[in-house]
Formats: structure tokens, sequence, C-alpha cells
């Protein structure tokens, strides 16, 4: 069998992606369901959107799939007819993106992972599948609005910054298994509220959902098909978004506005922003958030020396990536997105220490 990867370059592959002409749809899509053979499905599944041309990142585990693809429109009915003659995937429901211009993913990468969402549960009593109750954009409108409602966020700190629901309790945290313990702490002795949740497309709430229950919570409920199925919903029904902002998505095109709500800030000028890039020191990638002021004065990087090391020819930053590999991370002064440094306070640290030296010399 040929090997299931891609192993064209990146840049090759972007390039690709924009000379193509014609129209790709963005689509979401999950399903809790055993898979007994993982790895075997992750290669039909492969070979099968390959040879439709196919994009996206693709997560297959026992427990089911989560999948954000790229799909070419002229293949798009192929592609269901091959995805529900599955009867595991049969009328699984598809969340379309909100600006649908197809420019999502450049390759297809499906994988095998222990969990489709990692979230360190490992108590043998508990049921993923005894979930909560769906919420449609309008029930979860009205449920909003009930100021006895709990409302809670279950995505990470970087995607609530950006774009969320009123009154909404957004836990500091950067992953899954990290946010489900904070939620119960939150709420404890709230057992017998109303609780109603939200992420992205759906796929965290609906185990989260079945964790509060495991945990006593009476009246849970959740979004149904998430922030990217309500965005459509509310523009199909014409009602009010009582979500603010953008809705941050795992792909090319980092976030999807939904209102024109700025909620967050420039991590290094303070200014209005709600614009996400990665540092352009490719041994940092740092996600923060950046205006196109910050953007043109620092080359794309995150702190002064990541922009002097971006600056170095691509041989001179091997090498240092190599030195970081064999000495410790101590070596380069680079930030990982866990580190959360203040980007500002940085800034101006190595500014003052350059002015001093230069006072000096």
């Amino acid at each position: 069998m040929a090997l299931l990867i891609n192993r064209i370059g990146k840049d090759e592959l972007k390039k690709r992606l924009m000379e193509e002409t014609f129209h790709r749809k963005t689509v979401s899509f999950y399903r809790y369901v055993n898979i007994e053979n993982p790895p075997l499905k992750r290669d039909e599944l492969y070979k099968m959107w390959s040879d439709l041309n196919c994009f996206g990142r693709i997560y297959v585990a026992h427990e089911g799939i989560n999948a954000q693809m790229s799909v070419p429109e002229h293949n798009w009915d192929e592609f269901v007819k091959q995805l529900y003659a599955d009867e595991k995937f049969v009328n699984v429901p598809f969340k379309m993106a909100v600006d649908n211009n197809g420019k999502s993913f450049y390759k297809l990468i499906v994988k095998v992972r222990d969990k489709v969402v990692a979230d360190g549960i490992n108590d043998p009593d508990f049921n993923p599948s005894n979930t909560g109750n769906y919420l449609n954009a309008i029930e979860f409108n009205k449920a909003i609005e009930d100021p006895e409602t709990i409302v809670v966020d279950m995505r990470n700190h970087y995607e609530s910054e950006v774009g969320h629901f009123d009154r909404a309790f957004c836990p500091d945290a950067d992953t899954f298994r990290e946010e489900l313990p904070l939620v119960v702490e939150h709420l404890k002795g709230k057992e017998d509220k109303k609780v109603i949740m939200y992420c992205t497309g759906g796929i965290r709430c609906e185990k989260a959902s079945a964790y509060l229950k495991h945990k006593g919570f009476k009246d849970v409920n959740h979004l149904h098909g998430g922030i990217i199925k309500y965005a459509e919903e509310i523009k199909q029904l014409g009602i009010e978004s009582k979500f603010r902002g953008v809705n941050f998505v795992f792909d090319e095109r980092v976030g999807e506005r939904i209102t024109d709500d700025v909620l967050s800030k420039c991590h290094q000028c303070g200014k209005p922003c709600d614009r996400h890039v990665n540092c352009k020191n490719d041994d940092c990638h740092l996600l923060f958030l950046q205006c196109t002021e910050c953007e043109e004065k620092m080359n794309g990087c995150c702190t002064p020396k990541c922009k002097e090391i971006a600056a170095l020819p691509i041989d001179e930053q091997r090498k240092l990536r190599k030195g970081r590999m064999k000495n410790g991370p101590e070596c380069l002064s680079v930030y990982k997105s866990r580190l959360r440094p203040n980007l500002s306070e940085l800034i101006k640290k190595d500014l003052s220490l350059s002015e001093s030296f230069k006072s000096n010399t």
C-alpha cells in the first residue's frame, strides 16, 4: 500500500491552493461512535478523501471522529455520499463555515488519537453518551436572557479572548482537560442551577455536558452545533447574536467574525485588536494578538529577540534550533503559548536595555 501521508512542502501546497480555480466548502463534523480499528479507518478515510482532493485535519479514535475539512465544491455530493455510506457516519450533521471561502486548509491530515477530544477523564464509571440537552439558537438566546442561568464557555483562553457569549464564564485554561476541573470547581454548590455551555462546533460541550451530569448537575444544556451552527441559524432567522466578536477556528483563517465588536487588545501596544497571528520566528510560533501597526514594526514577531532571530539567514536559525535542542530551551529567548508572556512589558524591557547600551558606548 502507498504511504498515506503528504510529503510536499508547506509553501508549495499553499501556492497550489491559491492557484486553484474552483471553489471549496469549509465544513466541520464529529460523531461519538465506537470505531473498532482506528488505524484501518484512518487509512480508509485518507484514501477516500485524497481521491476527492479534500484537505483538512481529522482525528480518529475508538470513541469516534472529529473533522474540520475543505471539500471541492464539485466533489461535495460524492463526499457526502461516500461518508454516509458508512453506517457509523450516516446522516452525521455538518456545520458550514461562516465565511466559506474554502481557503481554510492546504493539505489533508488524518491522525489516530487515543480520544477525539483529550479530556483527562480516567473514571471508569463515566458515561460520555449521557449528554445534556441540545439547545438551538432561539432556545440558547432565551436561556441566556435569564439572569439565573449559568453560561459557560468550554473553549481555551485564547479563543474566548476574542469572542464570547454575554455573561459567560471563560476559564483561564490552555486545554480542554485543564478546563473541566476548573468549570466543576467554579460551579460547586450550584448543582441545581440551569447550566448552558457552548464551544466552537459542539464536540467539547457534548462530552462536558455528560461530565457535569456525572458530577451531579441536574439541568445541563449545550448549544447544538456550537458557535458555527449558531452563527448560521441567527443569520437565517434574522435574530440578535448574543455572541460578540470573533469565533476562533483551528485552520488558516484563524477566526470568523460574528459581530463587529472588538473585545480584546493588541498584546504589544494595547490598541483594540482581535487579530490572532503566530510569531514569525520559526522556533517560537507563539499565538498572540497583534495589530497591523505592530506587525509592521516587529516584522510579525512577538518580541525584539524573536525579531532578531527571524532576521538571521535560515542556516543560522537552524543552527540555533539545534543548539536549543542540545543545550536546553534557555539558549533561546522564545516563548510557547502556555507561558503567555506579557509582550508589551518584554518589548519595553528590551528597548530600555538597548537604549542603555547605546548611551554607554
